[in-house]
């Protein structure tokens, strides 16, 4: 497979485009991360997640220190080509590096910032801070 398939996404000024991993099994969104050419071509390549750090300035393998490893099985575009959607199979059930399943679990109630979903497994027992 030629690379004229990424030529078709709209990335940003810095080379990124916004990622969004839902659940394959129960349509849920467990985060939103980042990717550039690299980075989304080694996810169709391997069919494993992977994304690019802003903040640590370099690829990263979703669960490469976690053991959470996102298994990719259907990448898609929007309708305006900025965004690509990843339909995974999260590994270990946590997807998020607080411990939870989700990275989206805080609600806004009543003007407030409330947690809505469980820790599953204590970050210090994932990754041995």
């Amino acid at each position: 497979m030629g690379e004229d398939w990424l030529d078709k996404v709209k990335w940003d000024e810095s080379g990124l485009v916004p990622a969004i991993a839902q659940e394959t099994s129960t349509n849920k969104v467990l985060t939103l991360a980042w990717m550039n050419r690299e980075s989304l071509a080694k996810t169709v390549a391997t069919g494993e997640a992977h994304y690019w750090s802003r903040s640590r300035m370099r690829l990263w393998k979703k669960g490469e220190q976690s053991g959470h490893v996102q298994k990719v099985r259907e990448v898609r575009l929007d309708c305006d080509e900025d965004v690509v959607l990843l339909k995974v199979e999260q590994g270990g059930g946590i997807a998020c590096h607080t411990g939870r399943h989700s990275c989206f679990f805080q609600k806004l109630e009543n003007g407030r910032w409330v947690t809505v979903e469980p820790v599953i497994k204590d970050p210090k027992e994932i990754y041995g801070r």
